[in-house]
């Protein structure tokens, strides 16, 4: 196999066929996607059809807690996962820059299998692109994702109510600090690192604990915590107003936020989910949510209310108020 991608490897050729081949079936080999179809047949499934479809451009693409690969193939399942699905299956399109490192590549393949493995859900069809050098930066993905939603689930930013629980299922803006500091080759101490994870898992574990309670879930991936709850308050037209103590977060996060002024509530997450719940059963929705390794850092954040219609209000620690606007510019470019 060639050290390093060429122009030849992207032109559908016997060169193609070989990267396929010895890398991409190496590791994501499955019956569907070993058909090597311009389309993969699918068998039936009982229940509504989700699909989503997000493109990965982080840099670096090699960072403390993972890489592009698994970054893709996470991000994608937990966009289903949001709206109540079951994943079943996802694509993977690659752009790769002329004159990249094969082995890197190979590992990138490597997690994405591994990743896809772990949650279950697999790679069934693809493509791959190459673009002469100096035209993308190393490798771009994309995946699209399908998921099945059972047809009494309902669960979209349009159904939070007044006096429900807003709860986060675990510490703020650990991706967002890890990408930050891996680009500026910062040292921070402590052991930071990205929380990349499918997060399908702990969605099963709070639809069979209270089906029907839940009326939102969102994960907080680009624009952070306060874009997200800004956009569910503008789509319902409700106060979300949440508790800035309560808000978990690692030491060494928060040091780093503090050192170079920057707000958590606007840093990316790529494995940590808001559910918006009926007050009845927040409580046992939290302890299902405690109970797996996804959720082990849950906590209440807040509560939805009439108080500020469309609007984010915060309690800081200090016991003042804030409106958290959504993210305007973007200080922390191509973190996913």
């Amino acid at each position: 196999m060639d050290k390093y991608i060429l122009l030849d490897h992207g032109s559908g050729g016997l060169v193609s066929q070989n990267l396929i081949g010895s890398l991409f079936l190496k590791y994501l080999k499955n019956p569907v996607l070993n058909q090597l179809e311009d389309a993969a047949v699918l068998p039936p499934e009982h229940g509504q059809l989700a699909f989503s479809t997000d493109s990965y451009v982080v840099d670096p693409i090699f960072f403390p807690g993972g890489n592009i690969g698994e970054l893709a193939v996470n991000g994608t399942i937990n966009d289903l996962a949001m709206r109540g699905a079951r994943p079943i299956c996802l694509s993977l399109g690659l752009i790769l820059e002329e004159g990249f490192a094969v082995e890197e590549l190979e590992e990138i393949i490597k997690s994405i299998a591994n990743a896809c493995d772990y949650a279950g859900v697999p790679v069934v069809t693809g493509d791959t692109k190459v673009v002469p050098k100096g035209k993308a930066d190393k490798v771009f993905i994309n995946t699209s994702g399908i998921g099945i939603v059972e047809v009494d689930i309902n669960v979209t930013a349009r159904q939070a109510r007044s006096g429900d629980i807003i709860l986060l299922s675990g510490t703020l803006a650990d991706h967002g600090i890890t990408i930050l500091t891996s680009r500026a080759s910062l040292q921070v101490d402590g052991n930071l690192k990205s929380d990349t994870r499918p997060l399908h898992f702990l969605v099963k574990k709070i639809m069979a604990e209270a089906p029907g309670a839940v009326h939102t879930m969102r994960d907080p991936t680009r624009g952070g915590l306060g874009t997200t709850l800004s956009e569910i308050a503008k789509s319902t037209n409700l106060c979300m107003e949440i508790d800035e103590q309560a808000i978990p977060m690692h030491g060494e996060v928060r040091a780093a936020c503090e050192l170079m002024g920057l707000d958590p509530l606007y840093l990316a997450n790529e494995g940590k989910c808001l559910v918006i719940t009926a007050p009845e059963e927040a409580e046992a929705i939290l302890a299902a949510m405690c109970s797996v390794s996804e959720g082990v850092d849950s906590c209440i954040i807040g509560k939805v209310t009439k108080k500020y219609p469309g609007r984010v209000v915060l309690t800081t620690t200090s016991g003042g108020h804030r409106l958290v606007e959504p993210l305007s510019g973007e200080p922390l470019p191509r973190i996913c």
